[in-house]
């Protein structure tokens, strides 16, 4: 067998153009979505991020705006920029890009981000509501993952799925979702950890497998049952003098082994992660429709 690949990168140009159409849409009414980005220290990947980001939006007609501010900001001072963008009408959206200095208060700074424009999806508020079922924004990352399995058709009601991996922006949201009684999911999860004691014998039960450990290649095709489907969130660079650039940037899964005995696989790069962006615009398009009375 060999797997259907599953392109998040031509998934998420998909959606963009989709976006752009809804955009263009509000413009109409007098309406521009506009997302804010708060970027704290000088944090390599997180720049590239933020960059990316706002690239996106360009490319759809969202507003968007990239608040930088030094490593040496108090939690006061933060406070004060999130309490700018919540009362700021150009603004639809406000993220927090993580990881942020050691000393401040993460949680509390998400906290203070007013939930209509949480469209990360993790403030309490939006946690709640999905846990029960009516969500208003779905954190972006497995929102993703769920676009991805709905447009490639992946039948999700019944089926047995296994999430490795059960962090706040990922495993944990993701679990909330695939349960759900929505036509898109509806499975049987259950989510491996650092704990479990055995997780290759929860993933060749699986008919989903969706894993988010960023440990490189941990999953390989024998720890697969065959005609499984593959989610690879993690992202690791590993050294690889063979090649040019002197590493190589793979998933959590085997890419060779595991595409040779499932039925569809997320490829890393140009899998999962063009998706979370995507995800994150159409997060902030809904949130100018909330804002407005239109969603």
């Amino acid at each position: 067998m060999t797997a259907e690949l599953i392109d998040g990168s031509e998934t998420a140009k998909q959606i963009r153009r989709e976006l752009t159409a809804q955009v263009q849409e509000l413009a109409a009414k007098g309406i521009v979505p506009g997302l804010a980005a708060i970027l704290v220290g000088d944090d390599p990947p997180s720049k590239i991020y933020v960059n990316s980001k706002a690239k996106n939006c360009q490319k759809v007609g969202v507003y968007s705006e990239v608040i930088r501010k030094d490593a040496g900001i108090t939690q006061d001072e933060l406070y004060s920029v999130i309490d700018s963008l919540n009362s700021n009408p150009r603004i639809s959206g406000i993220l927090l890009q993580s990881p942020i200095p050691s000393f401040l208060d993460e949680f509390a700074a998400c906290v203070r981000i007013n939930p209509i424009k949480d469209v990360d999806g993790l403030h309490p508020d939006n946690v709640g509501r999905l846990l029960i079922g009516k969500p208003r924004y779905q954190s972006c990352t497995p929102l993703g993952v769920i676009e991805l399995l709905k447009r490639y058709r992946v039948e999700m009601k019944g089926k047995e799925v296994v999430i490795v991996g059960r962090s706040n922006l990922v495993g944990k949201p993701l679990a909330a979702m695939l349960m759900q009684k929505w036509p898109e999911t509806n499975a049987t999860v259950t989510i491996c950890h650092s704990a479990t004691r055995d997780i290759y014998d929860h993933t060749r039960r699986a008919d989903v497998v969706i894993t988010a450990m960023g440990q490189p290649e941990f999953l390989r095709g024998e720890h697969i049952k065959e005609g499984a489907v593959i989610i690879d969130v993690g992202i690791s660079r590993i050294d690889d003098p063979s090649v040019e650039k002197g590493y190589r940037i793979v998933g959590d899964c085997h890419f060779e082994s595991c595409s040779a005995k499932a039925s569809k696989i997320t490829p890393v790069p140009g899998g999962v992660g063009p998706m979370t962006i995507a995800m994150l615009l159409t997060n902030t398009v809904l949130a100018a429709k909330i804002q407005h009375g239109l969603a």
